[in-house]
């Protein structure tokens, strides 16, 4: 199995949809706890209705994504600090549920994890690959 994950800081939307589509995503695995960004064209909405005019579809499964405090960790590059917050949100009933739709969705058509952060290794998207994932291609997108 190939998975995908892609950041979008200092990207366009336009730079990301046209990754994807380069790539073969169909699907848009979006795994921010806050889907809202100050980046025009990234906010849930607007970036889920121009996804589907390139043809990509868009889920949102904000229990995957990292808390606050997790979210903190990563901006001080304290990947120790993120590893712990993040497992414990993986234990979590809701994330656990839609870990388990992740990997029905990944498992049946090419998709990609969406955060931030544009370097994997500072983002809690290849800690989630690595859990759901763990015998995967990784193929991490940049725009």
């Amino acid at each position: 199995m190939r998975v995908f994950t892609i950041g979008y800081e200092g990207a366009t939307q336009q730079e990301l949809i046209d990754r994807l589509r380069e790539a073969g995503v169909e699907v848009l695995a979006d795994v921010r706890a806050v889907p809202n960004s100050r980046r025009p064209g990234f906010s849930k909405n607007i970036l889920a209705a121009s996804l589907a005019e390139a043809g990509i579809a868009y889920v949102g499964l904000k229990a995957l994504g990292t808390p606050a405090e997790g979210r903190a960790a990563a901006r001080r590059h304290d990947l120790t600090a993120l590893r712990r917050i993040y497992a414990g949100q993986l234990e979590l009933p809701e994330a656990m549920a839609q870990a388990a739709q992740l990997a029905d969705t990944a498992g049946e058509r090419p998709t990609a994890l969406l955060c931030f952060e544009r370097e994997p290794g500072c983002c809690h998207r290849l800690l989630l690959a690595e859990a759901v994932f763990p015998m995967a291609d990784l193929v991490h997108l940049f725009p």
